[in-house]
């Protein structure tokens, strides 16, 4: 087994009060996302680099996507993804890692980061051939920081990055907070607010493993960037997108009207996002 050796930061103790509610929140989110996997597509479970994993796997698997799930580092998990990810496994021909990182307030920054990088380098290690990044919302900011600290760290950059509706701005500035509020009914400054309060418990909210908009990005693998154009984080995908090209990162950047924030994985039943999938499977195949 190769030795991959990190440069990343320390583990941190909680200093944030557990919400009351939190409880009752998760199991509302599981319960609202909860379904059966995709035909044809065999659900295991799996210990990577001592975080636990869900696997969806197609007849034919032509390369790995780890999948990190959002929910604002607070909420979600890789079981109730399982809709999501196991049609995402038939769309795109692949292997589908989704991974459990833990979660704020319980396990502030950089957790979750620890938790991603340690999973992708048991995936580099178990499955060999092409590795993608993908994630959504708090996910798709996950991704990017995974994707970010290979780079500092010497390791193996993924073969490309999908991002979906990725928050990759903890500073909570973004003009489309005000600009689309009425429109996302899904995600706010509210609780974006409040969500990186949990998440980064007095931590820099520009540190670049946190809010991967403000990193040196050039050496960045090819990402596709998708997002509503009525989402709250729409300024995150743009501004990424617009460094990411001004890096020399070849990037596709989807921006669709009248959709919902993170579309493709709460709502994997539509139309929409069944042509979100196509057009994620189009991107991995060129």
């Amino acid at each position: 087994m190769t030795d991959t050796t990190w440069n990343l930061p320390a583990l941190r103790s909680s200093t944030y009060p557990t919400p009351e509610d939190l409880a009752d929140r998760r199991a509302g989110v599981a319960a609202m996302l909860n379904a059966e996997p995709a035909a044809g597509v065999e659900v295991t479970r799996r210990d990577l680099g001592g975080v636990a994993c869900v696997v969806c796997t197609p007849a034919e698997p032509q390369r790995t996507i780890v999948h990190f799930h959002g929910g604002g580092y607070r909420l979600g998990s890789p079981e109730a993804s399982i809709p999501f990810a196991s049609k995402l496994a038939a769309a795109t021909s692949s292997r589908v890692v989704a991974v459990t990182y833990r979660l704020a307030p319980e396990h502030p920054y950089p957790a979750a980061v620890l938790d991603a990088t340690a999973a992708y380098a048991a995936v580099l290690e178990e499955y060999r051939g092409e590795v993608v990044v993908a994630g959504e919302s708090a996910g798709g900011g996950l991704a990017a920081a995974l994707a970010l600290a290979c780079l500092g760290s010497g390791v193996a950059v993924p073969d490309a990055l999908v991002l979906m509706s990725p928050w990759v701005d903890l500073t909570v500035t973004a003009a489309t907070y005000t600009a689309n509020a009425a429109t996302d009914v899904l995600f706010s400054h509210e609780s974006a607010s409040q969500a990186a309060e949990m998440y980064l418990q007095g931590h820099d909210t520009s540190d670049p493993l946190a809010s991967p908009l403000f990193g040196e990005l050039a050496g960045l693998p090819r990402t596709m960037v998708l997002a509503s154009t009525d989402e709250v984080l729409l300024t995150d995908a743009t501004s990424l997108s617009a460094r990411l090209a001004a890096a020399g990162v070849e990037v596709l950047a989807s921006l669709q009207p009248g959709r919902q924030h993170a579309w493709p994985a709460i709502f994997p039943d539509e139309d929409a996002s069944t042509r979100a999938l196509e057009m994620i499977s189009g991107f991995l195949r060129s």
